[in-house]
């Protein structure tokens, strides 16, 4: 006998999942508290097992609700895949798309494919600090946004994950200087406070020679010698070197993951711009 799975309880379920939260999904779902918690109950009934473990201060998944949510994020995924491809023909309008400073190159592939594909989508760029980002789209001012997140805190769908590093200018000893230059890209970069307490841990002083919205600006600062910076290792200029950590004696850094998020409605246009980023950047 088949059965078929309701799609509605399952985005409801991974909702939850990345958040951690009925009270946050419930306010991103636009439901109420009482209807997510239903909700999840209603799927762990009709899967016979316990997808959460209840904790103090925050839903933890059970170790079949992690199992669950792998192949129910692939089931999402097809099904926003076959509904875009099914309203690709007739997709237009404006598709507001946010992404940190240091991913606007690598997203440009995605954007260029997707623009040359669908010419009746204008896309509108907001670039900021992932923070800034994830709320943008969890109130809806976004489509759809790249974010950036330590890899054990991550939300949303993971595109991929990568290392941060240490990076200085070819020849440059500033990462010998006490106390440390740091250039950051913004002070709410996602980054600021890893780097920041990993710092803190080691009892290393800092100082801060430039903090700015301009990506361009902090590696100007790099390259000349004034400082060190740290950047997924994938957006590393060609011209910029990596440090070891270990090897300059720096902390080590956490690995990052680069998260697609969108609000609980998505548009067509946003699940179709979504697919051309998993296919360009995992």
């Amino acid at each position: 006998m088949n059965r078929n799975l309701d799609l509605d309880l399952i985005r409801t379920f991974v909702t939850v999942a990345d958040n951690g939260s009925m009270t946050v999904a419930a306010n991103l779902l636009h439901m109420t508290q009482g209807a997510v918690s239903q909700q999840v109950k209603r799927l762990e009934e009709l899967l016979d097992t316990l997808l959460f473990v209840r904790k103090t201060r925050k839903l933890e998944l059970s170790r079949q609700g992690e199992q669950f949510l792998v192949k129910a994020r692939q089931l999402l995924r097809l099904n926003d895949e076959i509904w875009a491809d099914m309203s690709a023909q007739s997709l237009r309008g404006t598709l507001r798309v946010g992404v940190p400073f240091d991913l606007v190159t690598p997203l440009a592939p995605a954007m260029k494919a997707f623009a040359q594909t669908h010419p009746q989508v204008e896309i509108s760029l907001v670039c900021a600090a992932s923070p800034e980002l994830r709320e943008a789209v969890d109130s809806g001012r976004l489509d759809v946004s790249l974010v950036e997140y330590v890899a054990s805190e991550a939300q949303g769908e993971v595109v991929r994950i990568e290392p941060l590093v240490w990076v200085k200018g070819r020849g440059s000893d500033a990462w010998q200087k006490r106390p440390l230059p740091l250039s950051m890209v913004d002070e709410r970069c996602a980054f600021r406070p890893v780097v920041l307490g990993a710092l803190a841990d080691v009892d290393i002083p800092w100082r801060t020679v430039f903090e700015s919205g301009n990506i361009e600006a902090t590696a100007a600062t790099v390259r000349a010698g004034l400082a060190v910076t740290t950047w997924l290792v994938s957006t590393v200029p060609a011209d910029l070197e990596v440090l070891s950590s270990q090897a300059a004696g720096l902390p080590a850094l956490p690995p990052f993951a680069i998260c697609l998020r969108v609000p609980p409605t998505v548009q067509p246009a946003a699940r179709e711009f979504a697919r051309y980023v998993r296919e360009t950047m995992a």
